[in-house]
This record gives structure tokens, sequence and C-alpha cells, in this order.
């Protein structure tokens, strides 16, 4: 009976469970207090696995070299940054993800962060708790501009809300879906016309060499002073001490942050010091469709790959060629 291990933040009870008990599957989730974020942690879980049902963990070439079983790492989310693809490749190991079933939950944690920080929380809020009803007006959302990096999926399902709360849309993708960009008048312009005219700019890019700490000292120096950053990306597309300065000085006036450059954030992260930041967990892409969307399609790319058939557009490596492979 082949073995799933789920160390994703995924419900326990969801379709995943039916998908594998049909098939034949065990399936086994961590204890509680197992912190797979560590690699030692990680390995002792997956050491009997054949295949993980993954969450953000890393799978360093150590981790992989450890686990001469395991036949598949299939992602919960669109990122695999945290997959050492390179290692994978050299074990035979197909990394996939789950593309398609999460951007709408994306999109709108990305607005309600863009909209809470532009109207002033999480300082608001705290006010009230410690009796402070101090008033003080912003700067209206509608009529602004929104720069949004990157215009996948996800860019796109927030450009479009973006659209309907007014906003003027700039984007950046190099490789732009041309009737979509046209359909919802969006302005495709470089990096620098984004930094320069954006009252707001919003982070949809995959981690990769050249994207890494694309805000930076520099790039924020190149922002309309008040600019408003929010990221439902990934962590290190930010160089979060460069962003902790450009906070206090005021030349960047709020950031909506749900992932990080480590994670979980520490709590002497500076970022938690500042009542212009407003934060949560590495969350956006879950919401009950999406849970239920994302349980259902990992279980069953994991089927496919054990009876033989290959998850198309879901496969992230073995690019040179995977018709020998088998479970």
């Amino acid at each position: 009976m082949p073995k799933v291990v789920v160390t994703a933040k995924i419900e326990q009870e969801g379709p995943h469970n039916a998908i594998f008990a049909a098939n034949g599957f065990s399936v086994v989730f961590p204890p509680v207090n197992c912190d797979v974020f560590l690699e030692d942690q990680l390995i002792a879980q997956l050491k009997d696995a054949d295949a993980v049902l993954a969450g953000s963990e890393p799978y360093t070439p150590r981790v992989i070299q450890s686990l001469p079983k395991l036949r598949c790492i299939v992602r919960a989310g669109v990122g695999f940054d945290a997959v050492n693809l390179e290692a994978c490749d050299k074990a035979g190991i197909p990394v996939c993800t789950t593309p398609g079933v999460n951007h709408h939950s994306v999109a709108e944690h990305s607005i309600a962060l863009l909209m809470a920080i532009a109207r002033g929380f999480p300082l608001l809020e705290r006010k009230v708790r410690a009796n402070q009803w101090a008033r003080k007006s912003y700067p209206r959302v509608m009529g602004k501009t929104i720069g949004i990096l990157g215009l996948g999926r996800i860019g796109q399902a927030t450009a479009t809300r973006a659209v309907g709360l007014g906003l003027k849309v700039l984007a950046l993708e190099p490789y732009p879906n041309v009737e979509f960009v046209k359909k919802w008048g969006i302005e495709l312009v470089d990096l620098d016309t984004i930094l320069a005219q954006s009252d707001y700019i919003s982070l949809h890019l995959p981690m990769s060499a050249e994207n890494r700490h694309i805000v930076n000292r520099k790039s924020i120096a190149k922002m309309k002073k008040g600019v408003m950053i929010v990221n439902t990306a990934r962590g290190p597309l930010i160089n979060e001490a460069d962003l902790v300065e450009g906070l206090r000085s005021g030349h960047v006036a709020a950031a909506g942050l749900d992932v990080f450059e480590v994670e979980p954030l520490p709590l002497d992260s500076p970022l938690l010091q500042l009542d212009n930041v407003l934060v949560s967990g590495h969350v956006a892409g879950l919401d009950d469709e999406s849970a239920y969307d994302t349980s259902k399609m990992c279980a069953e790319i994991i089927v496919g790959l054990h009876q033989g058939r290959w998850p198309e557009g879901c496969c992230q490596n073995l690019k040179a060629g995977h018709a020998g492979w088998k479970w």
C-alpha cells in the first residue's frame, strides 16, 4: 500500500481522503508538534513515504537525498521555490503544483490587504483598543493607480477587482494575455514606470533569482512618496530590511504582507513593531473553495502518477523528458 504524507496545511477531512482510500493509499499527517520546516524533522516524517502532499517547507538536496523511497512531491499551491528542482531531477522525483485553483482567493486577499492599509489599518484598530479616538482622513482609493507586478492568473484576478474599485491598472508582464489586457483597459509598462506612477503596488511574481528583492532600497527610492505595497506572492521578492527603512521614513506609507523572507515570521521582526504594517500568515490562497479544489487536485495528481498518468501542465521539473519515468 503506497503511503502519502500530508505536510500541507489542509484539513485532515477533505476530498483527498476519499480519492486516496479508493485507490489503496494510506494517508499520514505529521503530529502537531512536528516542525517540518526543520530538515531533520521533515526527513523523519517522510522516511517511509512514497509521496508527499507538500506545503511550503524546504526540500533541500539533503532532504531529497535522504528519501530514496520518495516518488513525487505535489505542492498544494503554485509556488515551488522551496523545492530544489536539480536534486529532484537527479533523484527522478517529479515536482508538481496545482495551477488554477487558488487565484481568486489570492486576489481577494490582496484587495483586502490593499483596502485595509489604504484606510489606515492596523493603526486605527489598535487606537480603538487603547481608547484613542483620533480621527484622520486617508486618500480615497478610487481614482488612484495600482501597479501589478506579474499578470498571470493571480495578477489577472487582482486586476479585474482593481478595475472594479475604480483604479487605473498598470502591469509588468513579459508574456501578457493581450486579449485580457485590452478587455480590461490595462496598461503594460516597464518596472520604472510602475515604480514612478503607482499609488499601490501589488506583487504577483514567481520567485526567481531575477525577481529576488525586486523591492529594495533602490526601487523604493523610485516609488512615489506615500506608496503602499502588498505582497501575497513570495516573501523574498521584498528585502524586508529595506522595506522597514522605507516604512519608518514614511516614504512607504504602509504595507500589507502575507508572505515573508523567513516563515513563520520571527516574533522579533521589526515589521511587527510598525503600526503601518498589516500581516497575515501565508493564507492568501486559502478559502473554502480553493482548499477543496487544491486538496482534490493534489490527490488526483498523486494517484495519476502512481497509475502511470503524467499531469500535463503541473510538473515543474524533469524538463529533459519524463517518458521513462515510473513510480
